[in-house]
């Protein structure tokens, strides 16, 4: 069985580089350029270091080997930033960046919606709850502070925090998002999460129903990342 899924395996994970290429290309068109020119600049050297100290056979495999590195991990950059870039904007960014995060990590986007596209995400972790506002601020200051309230009331003692996604002071980059949630304190203990989305399961169940803003909700930065990662 494992044999027969390898082929598809394989080609899920060429049509996901595939897809993450052209995604870069469209605001970074030199990118194969630049791709091309890492690896070709990085053999380049080790042929000569092989012409130079010898033996070409052993030089030349690590040249192609840490090229085939390079260009892989400068790939990689530049297939975030485009993500970025194409979901900055958005009705749902936070959501996107925040669904990238790893095991661990319990993400609910959209827990609080406005018909002025404000939006309340939220995720639980070791640090507790983490309510993650966008929109216009002075709004969503509202929103977070509402949904701090609902939240404090079934947290038993967890912590709940509060997080405004944005450019404007004393708000968090999109880009920055991710690594902002992970570094928080840890507080809690892996049952005590456990313990912790089953009381959040119960506030949700008398929540009523929020649609999303009308529009997509950007995915590929998620996408992106999984192309890199393989999975």
């Amino acid at each position: 069985m494992a044999k027969n899924d390898a082929p598809a395996e394989k080609t899920g994970r060429l049509k996901q580089i595939r897809s993450a290429y052209q995604l870069t290309k469209k605001s970074d068109p030199r990118i194969g350029l630049l791709l091309a020119a890492i690896f070709l600049g990085v053999v380049a050297v080790f042929v000569a270091l092989g012409f130079l100290v010898g033996p070409l056979l052993v030089w030349i495999p690590l040249g192609v080997a840490l090229g085939f590195l390079g260009t892989t991990i400068i790939f990689g950059r530049r297939v975030e930033k485009a993500a970025y870039s194409q979901i900055e904007g958005q009705a749902g960014a936070a959501a996107s960046a925040l669904q990238t995060l790893r095991r661990g990590w319990n993400v609910t986007p959209a827990i609080a919606v406005t018909k002025n596209a404000d939006i309340v995400h939220r995720v639980v972790g070791r640090p507790g709850i983490v309510l993650v506002g966008e929109g216009q601020p002075s709004r969503v200051k509202n929103l977070l502070g509402a949904e701090r309230k609902k939240h404090s009331r079934v947290a038993g003692g967890a912590p709940v925090i509060e997080v405004m996604a944005g450019s404007g002071e004393g708000e968090v980059d999109i880009r920055k998002l991710t690594k902002y949630v992970m570094k928080l304190p840890a507080s809690l203990q892996p049952s005590e999460i456990t313990d912790l989305l089953q009381r959040l399961k119960a506030l949700d169940a008398v929540r009523p129903q929020v649609p999303m803003p009308k529009g997509p909700v950007p995915t590929s930065l998620k996408g992106a990342r999984q192309a890199m990662k393989g999975r």
